[in-house]
């Protein structure tokens, strides 16, 4: 006897369906009323059940259109490559890993003096409270919400590179304008994480509350010097992120040589 409760086994009973492929990405679940005769449960309980697996991100609804199977497109980012200046690039590193996919990227941006907090005045390396520029993107695949990217700079490199304060974007990626300047990066530290989303970052990255985010906080180094700290927040559900470490041979799909 399945002790779950019956929500419970509604849901894992249309999750297995859905992985199956029994429900494909664009297709409508049974409406609540059929669900109920096939599970012998009350709408309210069939209802429950599909909250779970709208908080999952596996389904959506929309009043009076029922419930629909979310597409679930997953982007690969190579991060070791994402910046690397000696790949060729069509606009910064974002834009050219998205068009590269044969996909189409959009941004917004906002600029903004700010105040270091603890955690970023202990990235760059600066006192708490000194001034930093922060530079936030708004990242879309296919129009699809795909990250949001807060980079901090500590004043002393804006006053060297002034454009990294002005709005909007720098079309050649901040990273080639930096070492046009004269500063460029030689290295960075990754750290990576994963949480539960925060209730903006929810609604900015248009997940459901049981779907993580994928932390990517990267700190770039011009010699001895911290010019930046970058935070990317991805979207778990939609996002697979690789590292090339030494040589490897040439990649074919599903990471097979």
């Amino acid at each position: 006897m399945n002790k779950q409760p019956k929500y419970r086994q509604v849901a894992d009973a249309l999750r297995r369906e859905i992985d199956n492929g029994v429900y494909p990405p664009g297709s409508r679940l049974p409406s609540e009323s059929e669900l109920s005769i096939r599970f012998d449960a009350s709408r309210n309980t069939v209802r429950s059940g599909l909250n779970a697996l709208v908080g999952e991100g596996l389904i959506s609804s929309s009043q009076g259109l029922g419930y629909e199977v979310r597409k679930h497109e997953v982007f690969e980012l190579n991060a070791s490559r994402f910046e690397n200046l000696t790949f060729p690039q069509n606009g910064d590193a974002y834009s050219t890993d998205v068009t590269n996919a044969g996909r189409h990227p959009t941004q917004t941006f906002r600029v903004e003096v700010t105040p270091a907090t603890d955690y970023i005045a202990g990235r760059l390396k600066v006192d708490v409270g000194s001034t930093t520029v922060l530079r936030f993107c708004h990242r879309f695949v296919d129009d699809v919400p795909w990250s949001t990217q807060a980079t901090y700079y500590p004043d002393w490199l804006v006053k060297e590179a002034p454009r990294l304060a002005e709005p909007g974007d720098i079309a050649e990626g901040t990273t080639r304008y930096l070492a046009a300047a004269g500063i460029e990066q030689g290295g960075y530290f990754d750290e990576i994480a994963t949480r539960m989303p925060t209730p903006d970052e929810s609604r900015l990255l248009d997940v459901g509350a049981g779907v993580p985010v994928l932390l990517w906080t990267r700190t770039g180094y011009a010699g001895d010097r911290v010019i930046r700290c970058t935070i990317t927040t991805f979207r778990g559900d939609l996002n697979r992120m690789n590292y090339e470490i030494g040589e490897v041979p040439t990649r074919v799909e599903g990471g097979q040589s």
